[in-house]
């Protein structure tokens, strides 16, 4: 069974709903036949990068929050104090007085070729920590060289991946097909290519979900056995 899930590095409700999925997952008897993919999706594709070392205000995140809402500072700053009591819940510390800006365009062409190396999940957790906790610029070519090598990829292949771009077109066609889906919000999960699950919904919800969805596709139960049938070695006589 096979799970997609769309999402970006710097949204916080997807660290979230990783961890729920996972609590889901770790629940689910048929686990080690789930194949789980992660999708790219910008949140802000024309967010502009801050470097490494830049100097971050405690309130930049919370004043950013608060111009793309239309809200005040102090109504952003409750809204990532909420985010961060939901977080703490599913064992995560975020950190939105370290958070540095980011486009997150290449961060997802890291998680492409994570992908084909056997590393996704690795890599993706690393980005999100990296951001939420750290303070990471993880629009930075060398910050996102070194965290995707401290999570199993080779620091020369992702150099090289950020040169030329090559998982650009990868990006596009999963930010195309997230439009085609309809999705407009992340977290997005896809079970199956079946069911679709918007947002960080709680672990028991994902786990119904997973197990709905596996119910769907048990073999067929035979009822009456044992009739004449023909298979691959031969007929019954």
């Amino acid at each position: 069974m096979k799970v997609e899930i769309w999402s970006d590095v710097v949204c916080p409700w997807c660290h979230i709903g990783k961890r729920r999925f996972e609590a889901a997952l770790e629940r689910f008897p048929h686990k080690d036949a789930v194949q789980v993919e992660w999708r790219s999706f910008e949140l802000d594709p024309g967010a502009p990068s801050a470097a490494a070392g830049e100097d971050v205000s405690p309130t930049e995140y919370a004043e950013r929050l608060a111009r793309k809402y239309g809200t005040s500072v102090l109504g952003a700053q409750q809204m990532t104090d909420h985010m961060t009591q939901q977080a703490a819940a599913e064992g995560l510390d975020f950190r939105f007085d370290r958070a540095v800006r980011a486009n997150t365009f290449d961060a997802h062409q890291v998680i492409h070729l994570a992908g084909e190396r056997g590393v996704q999940d690795a890599v993706k957790e690393r980005l999100l920590t990296a951001y939420f906790s750290e303070g990471e610029a993880v629009g930075d070519h060398e910050t996102l060289v070194g965290l995707a090598a401290g999570a199993g990829l080779d620091a020369d292949e992702v150099r090289a991946v950020l040169e030329d771009q090559r998982y650009a077109g990868a990006v596009r066609t999963d930010e195309a097909e997230a439009q085609a889906l309809g999705i407009s919000g992340v977290p997005f999960f896809v079970v199956d290519r079946k069911y679709g699950v918007n947002g960080a919904q709680p672990a028991d919800a994902l786990l119904q979900v997973l197990e709905r969805a596996w119910a769907e596709r048990t073999p067929l139960i035979p009822v009456i056995a044992g009739g004449e049938a023909c298979g691959p070695d031969g007929c019954m006589i």
